[in-house]
């Protein structure tokens, strides 16, 4: 949850993490080197999240009514069935115009990107993609700048990759930047359930829990965050094992 995403991203400790070498060799494991955490934030990132607040608690108690109404929904679907089954009729349940408890499900585990381009993760999504999502809100509206983030983790704006070596990073999935080209190979093929890098020579963006953090999606809302995808033809998907 982003809800106190201020104090838990000034608060990210140094994170050390037992990988393989890069995530590609399953043979090789070794320890990455400790991490310092790319926090904290300038100023009007951290603002930019504490204004965005109340706007995520209203969204948190809509998550949480939805849950709570698809689990009424299958109750009732369950309770019609035995009845049906009890009388040994096969007459169908009257049709509901209510949403479908699936439906629901599938809202619940995609993330949302709000009107101030600040990305809301899904309430059961992994604390890796909890932390990708934050790290990136931190950053999804800074400036495009040509190799920002690879020399160092606070930057006055960072390229394609370094945003997605940054959220990475932030995640404890990786100990350095890597450029679109390393990424190629990075982590393991295909995409993943929760997280997909994209990636080719040129160019490379995420798509975490279903939106996409991409810095060519700044010109048109000012934010990285975006909540359609993109045509990934040219691209090569690799994900982070387990997710």
């Amino acid at each position: 949850m982003l809800a106190g995403a201020v104090s838990a991203l000034a608060l990210m400790a140094v994170v050390a993490v037992v990988a393989t070498s890069a995530f590609g060799d399953d043979s090789a494991i070794r320890v990455l080197r400790a991490v310092a955490s790319p926090l904290p934030l300038p100023p009007e990132t951290t603002q930019l999240a504490t204004n965005a607040q109340a706007e995520i608690s209203a969204e948190q108690a809509r998550e949480e009514r939805a849950r709570e109404a698809a689990a009424a929904r299958k109750a009732q679907q369950e309770a019609e069935r035995e009845a049906a089954q009890e009388v040994q009729t096969i007459e169908a349940p009257a049709p509901t115009a209510s949403l479908d408890p699936a439906d629901a499900d599938q809202e619940i585990v995609r993330a949302e990107v709000l009107k101030n381009g600040i990305a809301l993760p899904p309430l059961e999504s992994p604390p890796e993609v909890k932390s990708i999502i934050e790290a990136g809100n931190g950053i999804a509206r800074t400036p495009y700048l040509w190799g920002g983030g690879h020399g160092k983790w606070q930057d006055k704006g960072y390229d394609c990759s370094g945003s997605v070596s940054f959220a990475l990073a932030s995640a404890g999935l990786l100990d350095r930047s890597l450029t679109s080209g390393e990424l190629m190979r990075w982590g393991k093929p295909g995409k993943g359930k929760w997280v997909t890098i994209w990636t080719n020579e040129g160019h490379v963006f995420l798509q975490v829990a279903g939106v996409r953090f991409d810095t060519s999606g700044t010109r048109t809302t000012g934010s990285r965050w975006q909540a359609d995808m993109r045509p990934t033809g040219g691209f090569v998907a690799r994900h982070p094992p387990g997710l």
